[in-house]
């Protein structure tokens, strides 16, 4: 359901919001790096967060991404709508372009419904929800 650039900005604005309360700010090295990821791909995934506005970025020696307390408070979604866009939760289980009620996939009605559980999840759930399960070690960004 979502790409895996979306997978990896979330670990990636989880990550900058572990790192929060020491004020620091991370390169795109150290991001792709502690999320197992490639800086080609972090790279272009943060420039459109900074975009979106669901992190920030400064220039210089010192420079680098941070998050600030207010966009810790943002619910996961915007950062796949951010990434995948708005209608990756109304797409076909199976791919296909004409799928709906009226004219269902063989899998339609229980994606629907799972789909709209994970939908529901990103609603509800906020940046700094998913940031407190990594700084308490009950759960990790690298696999």
């Amino acid at each position: 359901m979502l790409s895996y650039t979306c997978k990896t900005a979330i670990k990636a604005a989880v990550y900058l919001a572990s790192k929060f309360e020491s004020g620091e700010n991370a390169g795109i090295k150290e991001i792709a790096e502690y999320i197992n990821a490639s800086e080609h791909t972090v790279g272009k995934l943060m420039q459109t967060l900074v975009k979106q506005g669901v992190v920030n970025s400064v220039k210089g020696p010192s420079g680098g991404f941070y998050i600030s307390k207010e966009q810790t408070k943002q619910p996961i979604i915007n950062i796949v709508e951010a990434i995948d866009g708005k209608n990756v939760f109304k797409e076909c289980g199976l791919g296909l372009s004409k799928c709906s009620a009226s004219h269902p996939c063989p899998i339609h009605n229980e994606y629907k419904e799972a789909r709209n559980l994970i939908e529901q999840l990103f609603n509800t759930r906020r940046i700094a929800d998913l940031c407190e399960f990594v700084n308490s070690g009950l759960a990790y960004l690298m696999g």
